[in-house]
């Protein structure tokens, strides 16, 4: 895409040579941190879309955001080596986007996944994080949600058209994810969907669901309090949807009791994970990067 979109691409290669992407908004903003976006497990860049517009856009500090697409995701390639889908690998692609973005510093926002992803980042490159908004997820998760995502992805319909596509999405996570408008339907399912050969498909590498197939719901999810304490030092905002079933409201109360400087912002009439576009989400989350940066 050119800057007319608001956005340029990034294209980066892995330590192992995968071609990978990004989408950078306000490429010449030097005078403030920038942000940097971190998406949900079979998510993309475009779940970011408005909110790095409004971040790189708005008159008061204006900032670059860089948003990933995990490989196998979005506009990356997909790996043949499918046990690549793993946080510690795609933190690995994350530390090589950063080198090719020229961001040493930045506040870090992470969806679900991305969270996860954060948590890696902690402990193996925690001076590159400003601060932290971890968005739906911590360190510890709740077996219903995981179940969810597992249940979704697995039987997902495919759709015929965008306008089929839409339903689905409002039939999946309609009870959920009541505060939704009709627009904000529609830019949730866009940012799902690429369209091949007329119609849409999930914008992932189907291999993907081996990896969810993996997930092991009889057995105890495993925490990672221990990755959550290397955050204890930067600036944590945690949001979450108060119709979540994969962080639940005791976690996010433990969070904020274990971290000296952690704010938490509950999301009535969204599920997981509540859109950060919506609302007067985007004018938080930049007060807080704001607040972080003073």
């Amino acid at each position: 895409m050119t800057a007319d979109s608001g956005f340029t691409d990034l294209y980066y290669s892995a330590t192992d040579g995968l071609k990978l992407h990004a989408a950078v908004y306000g490429e010449g903003l030097r005078h403030t941190t920038p942000v940097v976006c971190l998406p949900g497990l079979s998510r993309n860049a475009r779940d970011f879309h408005e909110l790095a517009l409004y971040l790189s856009r708005r008159e008061e500090r204006p900032r670059k955001v860089v948003v990933f697409d995990y490989r196998g995701r979005g506009l990356s390639a997909y790996d043949r080596a499918w046990k690549n889908y793993n946080v510690v690998v795609e933190a690995d692609d994350v530390v090589a986007g950063l080198v090719a973005a020229g961001v040493e510093k930045g506040h870090f926002i992470g969806t679900s996944r991305g969270g996860l992803i954060i948590h890696r980042l902690g402990s193996v490159r925690p001076t590159a994080i400003r601060s932290v908004v971890l968005n739906d997820i911590g360190p510890a998760i709740e077996g219903e949600g995981l179940a969810q995502i597992r249940s979704y992805l697995e039987q997902a319909p495919k759709p015929r058209d965008m306008a089929e596509a839409v339903a689905i999405q409002k039939a999946a996570h309609g009870a959920a994810f009541p505060a939704l408008s009709d627009a904000d339907w529609t830019r949730f399912a866009d940012a799902i969907y690429r369209e091949q050969k007329g119609r849409p498909v999930a914008d992932f590498d189907p291999a993907l669901l081996k990896v969810v197939k993996g997930f092991d719901l009889d057995k105890p999810i495993p925490v990672i309090w221990h990755l959550f304490e290397a955050l204890r030092g930067m600036p944590m905002l945690v949001v979450r949807g108060g119709n979540s079933k994969l962080l639940s409201a005791a976690t996010l109360a433990e969070m904020a009791n274990r971290h000296p400087d952690c704010q938490t912002i509950t999301v009535e009439g969204q599920g997981h994970p509540p859109m950060l576009e919506t609302g007067d989400l985007p004018q938080a989350l930049a007060a807080f990067f704001d607040k972080a940066e003073a």
